[in-house]
């Protein structure tokens, strides 16, 4: 049996010219990201794929939308990533133009748990 493979993303060369590969943290952390930035229906073979965080960078904030944001993302990675990964805590931080999701999860395969911080939008 042979080792599994984790292709970087995105997707690169590494210094030999071959595939770049990841480690499996950030394997999984690159998994994430795609899932949290993906809008639903954008893969066409996959449309139920994504989270579409982005679209609420610049929406209007409030603790109500905060909740449901939260919850939208921990369905979609429950959904998508729950054979990989355990959801402990996840949290959704607006500040001006900036959202930050902070996520708290246990990486099944290593029983490692991991803290991880997903930015967007503006940056000075």
């Amino acid at each position: 049996m042979t080792d599994r493979v984790n292709i970087a993303f995105p997707y690169g060369f590494d210094n030999r010219g071959r595939t770049a590969t990841a480690d499996q943290p950030a394997h999984v952390r690159q998994m994430i990201e795609q899932l949290l930035l993906t809008l639903p229906g954008e893969r066409v073979n996959r449309p139920g794929f994504g989270a579409g965080l982005e679209r609420h960078v610049f929406g209007p904030n409030s603790p109500e939308i905060a909740a449901a944001v939260e919850l939208s993302l921990q369905s979609a990675l429950a959904r998508w990533l729950g054979e990989v990964i355990e959801v402990r805590t996840l949290q959704v931080i607006s500040e001006d133009a900036t959202l930050t999701v902070r996520i708290e999860y246990l990486l099944r395969a290593l029983g490692e748990t991991r803290v991880d911080d997903i930015e967007l939008g503006s940056t000075p």
